[in-house]
Formats: structure tokens, C-alpha cells, sequence
């Protein structure tokens, strides 16, 4: 399988990809982290030409949506990789980084509210 939002394959496959740390909202009176119920997964594109980063953007214009989406990523915690279908999932806007003879260094796009 390979990465999906909407049913809609990746055109151009990330350099790499993880699922981030849960965010923190601090300790409870016993020293405990509270986290957030929900994870993010991070996609980053290496180095890139102007035209492949516009191929991101484009492809995220066109499949982002005003609600959730349904995103294929790989199984949180398994011991495999196998991809699975997250539901209910909030897409921020590739971040373009900084610009080095003439190539974007890097793009990272994060998706949100992802339950497992």
C-alpha cells in the first residue's frame, strides 16, 4: 500500500515520514503528562525543485478538504508495516523551508487529529 487522503495516492512519495510525539498539556497532581487523545503524522520531501514542490501543493489543493479526511498511514504501533485507513483526519498546508540555489531545502506537512 502506499500513503492516501480521500483515496487519492501521493504523487510524488516523501523523503521519510514518522508519527510525532502526542502533545503534552502539562502534569496532573501526581507528576503525570497529560497527552492530547489524538497523534500527527509528519511527512517531509527532501530537497526540491520549484516544480516538485508546486506537484505538493497542487496535489494538497485538490485533495484537501473544508472537514476531515480519511488518510492511509502506516499502523501506528504495529509489528509490521502495514497501512491502515485514520478517519476524521485534519490536514494542515505543506511548509515550505528555506530556498538554497535555487531548491526548496525542504517541505513538511503534518496531519492531525489522527486516533489510533
Amino acid at each position: 500500500m502506499t500513503y492516501k487522503v480521500g483515496g487519492v495516492a501521493f504523487l510524488l512519495e516523501p523523503t521519510s515520514a514518522r508519527w510525532l510525539p502526542r502533545t503534552s498539556f502539562g502534569e496532573d497532581g501526581n507528576g503525570h503528562p497529560i497527552y492530547s487523545a489524538y497523534r500527527q503524522y509528519e511527512f517531509d520531501w527532501g530537497i526540491n525543485s520549484p516544480a516538485q514542490y508546486n506537484q505538493i501543493q497542487t496535489w494538497f489543493e485538490s485533495v484537501n478538504i473544508t472537514g476531515s479526511a480519511v488518510v492511509d498511514l502506516p499502523k501506528y504501533g504495529d509489528t509490521t508495516y502495514t497501512f491502515q485507513s485514520y478517519s476524521g483526519c485534519v490536514l494542515r498546508e505543506p511548509e515550505p523551508n528555506s530556498y538554497f540555489v535555487e531548491n526548496i531545502t525542504s517541505v513538511k506537512w503534518v496531519i492531525t487529529q489522527i486516533r489510533t
